[in-house]
């Protein structure tokens, strides 16, 4: 069961986000933006400052939407900083969908008409409706993006200024000194004095070698997704240990192995990149696989609500649902198990228990595997099939469905993974139904009406609860 929502926006409702503003409430941090009209600054919703005013506030849904209308980011807050948004996931619309692109560096790679061919819209049919639903269209999106991610490496590595400003995507020098100056009112030198100043970067970091922390809306079930990528790790591509989990990456300019290793309050990734123009890229896709811009509250509310499974939610605060790096890649495991040929996938210098790439759609296409799972990776390989975090929901699922070899479990949860579908019920799958069972569900399909639009959480809940699973069978 598949179902989408458009929600209209937080930020569009200024009575609540007041309420939330003066609340200092940090549970609603990244999903609104406050600007100040007397300071000129935006902040996020939790900011210790004194709370303005409410005839000087302004709410914005994007930091780029503030930055268009001519506010600067504030020092004290940090308003970047935070976890992102959960209606990108919520949202099926057209500017969630590009929002997901703009974040996974789309932009910098392909350009304004990279992002729209992507969606299946005109350049100037996508920048009004962007501007419309955002404040901001497609450039201003990405150059907050740029922005964001040159201040975490002007804070948390040690490269030079001039690594950065093209490690972050900014075409220039000059550019990357303006867009800084502009956004948060300093320089990049004195952000990085600032930060050497409050000691918050890491030491002995080198210019592929970096390590960052980050921020999630707690509470977060840390031990229950070790424990999903333990059960389906891949020999050499993965590797979990009780507190961290490593993995190679594949990334548009080069390749990048990650380990992750889950804090109280935030989660440390640990990135060796061979370039590090892929830095915005897979710290985009690592928070989508934690699934790190989760509201835990907002499915706690409702999902608690049931009695049925008001236990066990109360038993596991803050469960998340597993996403991925690679569209193509989470496709070919969901067919092929864990059965994927040794032989297959480059190898890499061993490093953090990894010591090779998934292998690509075209090297699976070529090694002789049955029918079916031939038949999509050549899909996959020519382009006839492209599987990514913008695509519309109910066009891929068409798409996949006329894939032979690919049922309706298997589409279903590569939108609940690749997409982040928050509304997607395996309703066929028999780990969720002797869940389901134990907890004295009898049909889920009529009890998921309660649950959305957080059936995909609902449905980790039910596979938490198999009294005997049978991981590699139903559960790739």
């Amino acid at each position: 069961m598949v179902t989408t929502t458009e929600a209209p926006g937080l930020w569009r409702d200024a009575e609540r986000c007041y309420r939330v503003v003066t609340a200092r409430d940090p549970r609603f941090d990244g999903q609104f933006i406050m600007a100040v009209r007397t300071t000129g600054i935006y902040c996020r919703p939790s900011c210790p400052a004194s709370t303005p005013k409410v005839q000087n506030v302004r709410f914005y849904p994007t930091s780029a939407a503030a930055q268009a209308n001519g506010f600067r980011a504030c020092r004290r807050c940090l308003p970047d900083a935070v976890p992102g948004s959960p209606d990108w996931n919520l949202r099926a619309d057209l500017a969630a969908r590009a929002m997901r692109l703009i974040s996974d560096g789309t932009v910098e790679r392909e350009g304004v008409p990279g992002l729209a061919r992507r969606l299946g819209y005109s350049e100037r049919q996508l920048g009004r409706v962007l501007t419309a639903e955002l404040g901001a269209g497609p450039l201003a999106l990405a150059r907050a993006h740029r922005a964001h991610s040159a201040r975490l490496l002007i804070e948390m590595s040690g490269l030079p200024l001039t690594d950065v400003a093209f490690a972050a995507g900014f075409s220039s020098v000059r550019q990357f000194n303006e867009t800084i100056r502009e956004v948060f009112a300093t320089t990049p030198s004195q952000l990085r004095a600032a930060s050497l100043r409050r000691g918050r970067r890491d030491a002995d970091q080198g210019a592929t070698r970096l390590s960052l922390r980050l921020p999630f809306r707690p509470p977060f079930d840390a031990d229950g997704l070790l424990r999903f990528f333990a059960d389906r790790a891949v020999p050499g591509v993965e590797s979990v240990t009780d507190e961290s989990y490593a993995r190679t990456l594949r990334l548009a300019h080069g390749t990048g192995v990650v380990r992750l290793t889950p804090a109280p309050d935030h989660v440390r990734c640990e990135l060796h990149l061979a370039d590090l123009r892929d830095l915005s890229s897979a710290v985009s896709r690592v928070r989508r696989l934690l699934d790190l811009d989760a509201d835990p509250a907002a499915v706690t509310r409702v999902l608690g609500a049931d009695p049925a499974l008001a236990p066990v939610v109360t038993a596991v605060p803050g469960i998340r649902v597993p996403g991925s790096v690679d569209g193509e890649e989470l496709l070919l495991r969901a067919l092929l198990g864990r059965d994927v040929l040794d032989v297959l996938g480059e190898q890499v210098p061993a490093e953090e228990g990894v010591t090779r790439l998934f292998p690509t759609a075209a090297q699976i296409a070529t090694a002789g595997l049955p029918g079916d799972v031939t038949g999509v990776a050549t899909a996959l390989a020519e382009g006839r099939l492209d599987v990514h975090v913008g695509r519309d929901a109910a066009e891929l699922r068409a798409e996949l469905l006329a894939c032979p070899g690919i049922t309706p479990w298997t589409a279903d949860y590569v939108l609940m993974r690749v997409l982040g579908a928050p509304d997607v019920l395996l309703t066929g799958d028999a780990a969720l139904g002797r869940g389901a069972a134990a907890l004295g569900i009898k049909d889920v399909a009529d009890r998921a009406r309660r649950w959305t639009p957080w059936c995909s959480y609902a449905g980790m809940y039910l596979w938490r609860a198999d009294p005997a699973p049978e991981v590699g069978t139903s559960q790739p």
